[in-house]
């Protein structure tokens, strides 16, 4: 068997990590070799496990992922794509009934080593070492001296589209020219490439080489990165190979596969190739021929799943620009480039939107591998597969969102599942704002597996070998080490999300025992609108809250009494703080009432009342008090006129005044739709309004325009009106006569006569009869138009 250099010995296939030109070289030279055993680049722990490729679960991309086992979140991926030379490598051995040997670094060496080795990718805590990566990008230089701007450009023309020109029987010679490249840049760059870690990993593969040798002689194929080959052909010996190994640090380390994604290998981890396109690449490895036609006809087609109007004239018409360009520019088949050049202008008819729309989902791609059910993996990984299946929740590197109605039992279940996850760190799944309302029994999930999730899984086996017991056993653990308050409102309100109650006693206690210890109203405040709010999901979840509601209306109680000294003394910025903490305390006692005692919506009343009238509190919680009992019908509307009197009297600051308005009036479209409806109230605004003097208006007016940008557009506009009007007087429904403020009196035919023929034909009626400005309004469409009439009487859009 000649090497990589056309010598005796191993073949020394030096490629392109995740290169399917390297992929397809790499199977025609295993076919014309016929090695009696295949040396890859990887960890050897990774032996014991390589079997498990040819299992027909097993569907790429993959990874191993090996970690520590004291220490989970310390891990490392070797990913492995259907286009990876490793991945064909490992496929035609297993094929062929060929023994595979793992030749790089340990993982329990690399592991325990700082920043990156070979494989490996750092924690999510860890940055990685920039030493880890070679001094030079060996494609870039190559790129570089062949007069190409852009590695991946020169790839693919240097090796992608010239596969098919390569003898039958010359499998090897893209090989020999790649090992010379490659030793002609390590003596160029000098000996910087071999720092301690790249010296380590080359001195083992040595050695793992030098063993294969004696067990099954020179009839050895080494499938490894380029750069190394120069390294392996060197002559060393044994005693300075070890002695480069001598010291190094090394932990416990266990391997398993893990299902990887396309969009991960676009990223520069694993490997290192960080390729940008993996759709493209796994495209032009599958192919059997005519590569672009094929790739542009997948295009049209997922364009046309998404509405766009594309044609076969439209691929033909790409085929044949991304040709011309290819031509061009001088290359010899058009690349990913041209391809997408040719899709921009003919079927995205020069738009980047859809363009970005092919690149998510063809160029780089969601597919997620699989792994069989005989794969290592931790209890709790398994676990978490068995509730997967069982709830129809499958894996998947697509975002995609799922809304769950939890009065429905597998609903809850995924529910559950989710919750508990969370609490897990194990975030496959991010709440969102559903479109189906706003509903305690609807939830609204966003799930996206990540490979890292599999680490994430593995860090929390060491809480329990099933999803429920870790939770339990983590929400324990967080609640015995909570410092505040709030953090333990929030640990109630997840253990019951995620229905847990073995530790829901352990979470109230320490709920109990910092309520008791907390004397900070805001803190207090706080707290209690999530306290609530588990409340109600334990009513939906039909879980039993009786001690979580005690707890709550306790700490309500103790928000009542402390609340009115809390508000004063406070500054502009604290107390539009606690005028929000007020707003969330009144919707939480109102979701409480039903399961407190008796009395507390009375108490809570009385409260609003004291804030209300007290002179010396700042005018943003007096105002938002009175609001508050106003809404909740607990303040006569003359009462409430007195007290606006008193905050905008002669007597008061102008900006103290402007506050009381904005907390009064500071709730968006309802506050606007008050003024509107209420004459009494727009009155008495008015008449402060006007009577500020010029000197403090600039002071009052930066608040007023605050409060007035928080109404929506349509209230505004309705307000301006009444204003433009005049200001309208007391008792009078609005100021054309009877009607509703902000309409007209009544019906202006000529204007409404605009509309009649798309009200006709709106109530299916004949669309001729009754055209032209004139005619009057009748039948069926007076009642329609007399409503359309109104409105454009009124101005109202």
């Amino acid at each position: 068997m000649s090497g990589a250099t056309g010598g005796p010995g191993p073949a020394l296939l030096g490629v392109r990590h995740h290169g399917p030109g390297s992929a397809r070289a790499v199977r025609a030279a295993l076919e014309q070799l016929r090695p009696d055993a295949v040396l890859i680049e990887g960890p050897p722990e990774a032996d014991a496990i390589v079997h498990l490729a040819a299992d027909e679960g097993m569907r790429p991309p993959v990874a191993l992922l090996a970690h520590a086992t004291d220490d989970p979140g310390r891990a490392a991926f070797w990913p492995l794509a259907a286009f990876s030379p490793e991945w064909t490598a490992i496929r035609w051995a297993r094929s062929h009934g060929v023994p595979v040997r793992f030749i790089d670094l340990p993982a329990a060496n690399s592991l325990a080593l700082p920043g990156r080795i070979g494989g490996s990718e750092p924690g999510a805590d860890e940055e990685p070492d920039a030493k880890a990566a070679p001094p030079v990008d060996p494609l870039a230089v190559l790129a570089a001296t062949a007069g190409y701007d852009d590695p991946e450009r020169w790839w693919e023309d240097a090796v992608e589209h010239r596969h098919s020109t390569l003898p039958a029987d010359g499998a090897l010679a893209p090989f020999q020219a790649l090992a010379e490249a490659m030793g002609e840049l390590r003596r160029a760059f000098g000996r910087a490439a071999d720092d301690a870690r790249d010296t380590a990993r080359e001195a083992h593969m040595r050695l793992k080489l030098r063993a294969a040798r004696r067990e099954f002689g020179d009839a050895i194929a080494v499938v490894c990165g380029a750069w190394h080959v120069p390294a392996l052909e060197e002559k060393r010996t044994v005693a300075a190979d070890r002695q480069a190994l001598k010291g190094l640090p090394k932990v416990k380390a266990e391997l398993s596969w893990v299902p990887w994604t396309h969009r991960r290998l676009a990223r520069h981890s694993g490997y290192g190739a960080g390729i940008d396109s993996p759709g493209w690449y796994g495209h032009l490895f599958q192919v059997p021929d005519r590569p672009v036609e094929r790739w542009l006809t997948k295009v049209a087609r997922l364009l046309r799943e998404e509405d766009f109007p594309v044609s076969s004239a439209h691929v033909i018409e790409a085929v044949r620009l991304a040709d011309t360009l290819a031509a061009v520019r001088g290359r010899p088949l058009a690349g990913l480039a041209e391809t997408t050049d040719a899709v921009r202008a003919v079927m995205c008819d020069g738009s980047d939107v859809p363009l970005a729309l092919v690149r998510d989902r063809l160029v780089v791609g969601h597919d997620l591998g699989e792994v069989p059910d005989s794969a290592p993996a931790t209890p709790l990984q398994r676990d978490l597969t068995r509730l997967q299946r069982s709830l129809r929740l499958k894996p998947e590197a697509l975002e995609r969102d799922w809304d769950l109605d939890l009065r429905k039992d597998t609903d809850a279940a995924r529910s559950r599942l989710l919750h508990r996850l969370r609490l897990l760190d194990v975030a496959w799944g991010e709440p969102v704002r559903g479109r189906g309302g706003l509903g305690t029994f609807r939830e609204t999930w966003r799930l996206c597996w990540e490979p890292e999730l599999s680490v994430r899984v593995a860090e929390a086996g060491v809480w329990g070998t099933t999803v429920p017991a870790a939770a339990e056993a983590k929400a324990e653990s967080l609640a015995a080490r909570a410092t505040d308050l709030a953090g333990v409102t929030s640990l109630a309100e997840r253990c019951l999300l995620a229905e847990l109650p073995g530790a829901l006693p352990t979470v109230l206690r320490a709920l109990a025992d910092r309520a008791a210890l907390d004397t900070d109203v805001a803190h207090l405040a706080t707290a209690l609108p999530a306290l609530v709010r588990s409340v109600r999901y334990g009513d939906v979840r039909r879980t039993d809250t009786t001690a979580l509601a005690d707890v709550a209306a306790g700490l309500a109680e103790r928000v009542f009494v402390g609340l009115p000294a809390a508000c004063a003394g406070l500054d502009t910025d604290a107390a539009e703080d606690m005028r929000g903490h007020l707003d969330a305390v009144h919707q939480a006692v109102a979701l409480l009432a039903e399961a407190a005692p008796p009395g507390l919506r009375e108490r809570w009343a009385g409260t609003l009342r004291r804030l209300a009238g007290r002179e010396r509190l700042p005018g943003g919680i007096r105002g938002r008090a009175a609001r508050l009992l106003l809404d909740d019908g607990l303040l006569p509307e003359e009462e409430a006129a007195r007290l606006m009197g008193l905050a905008l009297s002669t007597g008061t600051e102008p900006a103290e005044a402007a506050a009381w308005i904005e907390g009064f009036l500071g709730s968006g479209g309802s506050g606007g739709m008050l003024l509107v409806h209420d004459d009494r109230l727009l009155t008495l605004v008015d008449d402060w309004l006007t009577g500020v003097p010029a000197a403090a208006f600039t002071t009052v007016l930066p608040l007023l325009r605050r409060t007035f940008s928080a109404y929506d557009a349509g209230v505004r506009r309705t307000l301006g009106e009444v204003i433009r009007r005049g200001r309208p007087d007391t008792g009078r429904a609005g100021p054309g006569g009877e009607g509703a403020r902000g309409f007209g009196p009544g019906l202006d035919e000529q204007r409404a006569a605009a509309a009649l023929p798309t009200v006709r034909l709106l109530l299916g009626l004949d669309a001729g009869a009754g055209e032209g400005a004139g005619e009057g309004v009748t039948g069926a469409a007076a009642p329609a138009l007399a409503g359309c009439g109104a409105a454009s009487a009124g101005g109202v859009a």
